[in-house]
């Protein structure tokens, strides 16, 4: 663990106010769940809660059989970060923060295909990514209990290939699958 210099008091509630620039930095919002872990030594660690996180072994049976059917990679996020990949090496997108581009697609619960052949431009999925290494897109949001939890992404590095309605309508029914899941 790091320390930050920061110190801060609990208030007569229990409260504890995260400072502003760590929130910023781990991209902590407001109405975020935190998971409170203590260890024999007496820390105590928060950690951004991720629903999606939770059932990762299946959002890798999602993301394998939608590589294997649909040929694509596939992707699955948390609101913050790819939690599995499939059709890519996972050390390309797995725990790394979504690009603003796909965060702000995610967060107005839009459903976007794109394809290179029909001018579209390719968003880059985290901060590394390159988006010129594809040639088709699909971003769909993953909602459990009217709220945002995650993402799912389709991406076809082929140059001629397009994400087709077939495609959207997948990669949709696929998130809301998931989506279910989680309210249960």
């Amino acid at each position: 663990m790091r320390a930050t210099g920061i110190v801060r008091r609990i208030d007569e509630l229990g409260r504890v106010v995260i400072p502003k620039e760590i929130r910023r930095t781990l991209r902590i919002r407001e109405g975020d769940p935190l998971e409170i872990f203590t260890d024999h030594d007496g820390e105590v660690v928060l950690k951004k809660y991720s629903p999606i996180g939770e059932i990762a072994a299946i959002a890798k049976d999602y993301t394998d059989s939608l590589h294997r059917t649909l040929g694509h990679v596939a992707l699955i996020s948390d609101r913050d970060a790819i939690v599995s990949s499939s059709g890519a090496a996972k050390r390309e997108y797995v725990e790394k923060a979504l690009s603003p581009e796909v965060d702000h697609i995610l967060q107005n619960r839009q459903q976007v295909v794109l394809n290179l052949s029909s001018g579209a431009r390719m968003l880059p999925m985290t901060g590394e990514d390159r988006p010129e290494a594809y040639a088709s897109q699909v971003i769909t949001p993953i909602l459990a209990d009217g709220e945002i939890i995650g993402g799912l992404m389709l991406l076809s590095r082929e140059s001629k290939r397009q994400m087709t309605e077939i495609d959207q309508k997948v990669a949709e029914t696929t998130a809301n699958i998931i989506g279910r899941q989680m309210e249960q």
